[in-house]
């Protein structure tokens, strides 16, 4: 994979008395250029103004399982979406959609995505190594399948994040069956994990870093306990006060960093409180909604100060035996209730109104969805928010509970990418699932093998291209 050369970006770095050290990125600001100042390191790619608008793109991916109960999940008529006619659809026939009305003109809704390759496994295997990779499997034809490819966060971030940066990838929700850590991807072949404790993903994104007086990644009860302490804004803090001095640095900017460095200690006091997962790595139904609230926080903050290009949430494992807690209501086992049996099977007892249970978790996804959306717009940026600058997606990768289906996968994205996405629609068609790939891939930058916009990613058996209509 070519490596494209970007320029270089902002971050503060400082020391504590203690000896720990702290590295934090800065948002996208109008008023400071490129050039190298006393109180900043370059160790990444540039958001910063130079010759012409900033450039902010990137695409953050939340991924649910099991499908998703299909005729009261898309809006009810093709065409341009609003705000009034989502919210029709939410009131009149209860469309899973409908709660993201608010965000109607920013969206596109995509019915007619499809797999063309199948194991001799299950259909939660097939979904989970095709759904970001485009790849063929390995051939071993059973639920041990492999992709034969590397997911598209991994290319997004190969292309446009500086050398060695990995894409943040998070993870969410039950891990204790088969079919954990499946649809990330270096390579053929090549499984990435997506991190569980939310402790963790901050220490990596924007904590402290490792010395002989701050607990390493391994110690994730110490660490609490230490940002309990001391705050990397505390650590920072004569180069936070530096920045905020600059005489030519915009009121909105002052604006922008104050929340930027608010938000850092908000999330400080989140991954040290009770948002945690426990030793063995299993989720209390009361905690699930914490942990997704936490990393959509910290996937909108990533984002803001360029830690990445490119970032996921994986909610669940393959056949997501979460139970989610709905009204007060701890529910069956996810998968149970997409199969409508209290089994793992076919065949067993049936769930009374599993299909109406499954409606509600589909809606509990889509609140997800919109609270990620609600971070992102909650961020101004010089050209907007920062969900104008990207593209935020949610994607099943089944199309619905019985039986499991590969067609019509939903896929809902949000955002515009800087423009290069038309939005507000709702797009229906037949494509295979790289279109869809390929159309993320090109918004934000990433190149096919001639240098052109991306449209070559995924198995060689699928056909070049972009899903009609969406890409400007």
């Amino acid at each position: 994979m070519k490596h494209v050369r970007i320029p270089r970006r902002m971050f503060l770095r400082a020391a504590g008395a203690a000896g720990a050290t702290a590295v934090v990125g800065l948002p996208l600001l109008e008023s400071l250029g490129t050039g190298q100042l006393p109180w900043f390191e370059a160790l990444g790619p540039s958001r910063a103004k130079a010759q012409g608008a900033p450039s902010n793109k990137y695409a953050v991916f939340m991924r649910q399982g099991n499908g998703v109960v299909q005729s009261n999940f898309w809006p009810s008529a093709a065409g341009a979406l609003t705000a009034a006619s989502l919210q029709r659809d939410a009131e009149m026939s209860d469309r899973t959609v409908g709660i993201l009305a608010p965000y109607a003109e920013k969206l596109n809704v995509v019915y007619g995505l499809k797999y063309n390759y199948s194991t001799t496994g299950c259909g939660h295997a097939d979904g989970c190594l095709q759904c970001m990779t485009s790849a063929a499997p390995d051939g071993n034809n059973s639920n041990e399948s492999l992709a034969l490819g590397p997911s598209i966060d991994w290319v997004i971030s190969q292309q446009l994040d500086a050398m060695g940066t990995e894409p943040v990838s998070l993870y969410a929700g039950n891990k204790d069956s088969y079919l954990g850590d499946v649809i990330l991807y270096r390579g053929s072949k090549m499984r990435r994990a997506g991190e569980r404790d939310p402790m963790n993903a901050y220490m990596r994104l924007f904590g402290m870093q490792t010395t002989p007086t701050m607990p390493g990644p391994g110690d994730v009860e110490a660490q609490r306990i230490a940002l309990r302490r001391k705050s990397v804004n505390d650590v920072v803090r004569a180069q936070m006060m530096a920045v905020l001095g600059r005489p030519e640095l915009s009121g909105a900017d002052k604006k922008r960093l104050d929340a930027h460095f608010s938000a850092i200690r908000d999330m400080e006091a989140q991954v040290t409180s009770g948002c945690q997962v426990t030793p063995l790595g299993t989720f209390s139904a009361s905690n699930v909604d914490d942990v997704v609230r936490v990393h959509s926080d910290m996937l909108a903050l990533a984002m803001s100060c360029g830690k990445s290009h490119v970032g996921t949430l994986c909610i669940g494992n393959g056949n997501d035996q979460t139970q989610y807690t709905i009204d007060g209501k701890v529910y069956e086992r996810y998968h149970h209730i997409s199969h409508r049996v209290r089994s793992d099977g076919s065949s067993g007892e049936e769930i009374p109104d599993a299909e109406a249970l499954h409606h509600n978790i589909d809606k509990k996804f889509a609140g997800y969805f919109k609270y990620l959306l609600d971070k992102l717009s909650a961020i101004t940026t010089p050209t907007g928010t920062l969900l104008d600058d990207g593209v935020a997606v949610w994607l099943n990768d089944l199309s619905d509970g019985p039986p499991h289906g590969s067609r019509n996968l939903p896929w809902v994205l949000a955002g515009g990418a800087g423009g290069a996405l038309k939005t507000g629609q709702y797009v229906r068609g037949d494509w295979t699932i790289n279109r869809i790939h390929n159309t993320i891939g090109a918004a934000v930058g990433a190149k096919n093998a001639a240098g052109g916009p991306l449209d070559d990613f995924g198995d060689d058996g699928y056909p070049k291209g972009h899903v009609d209509g969406l890409l400007v």
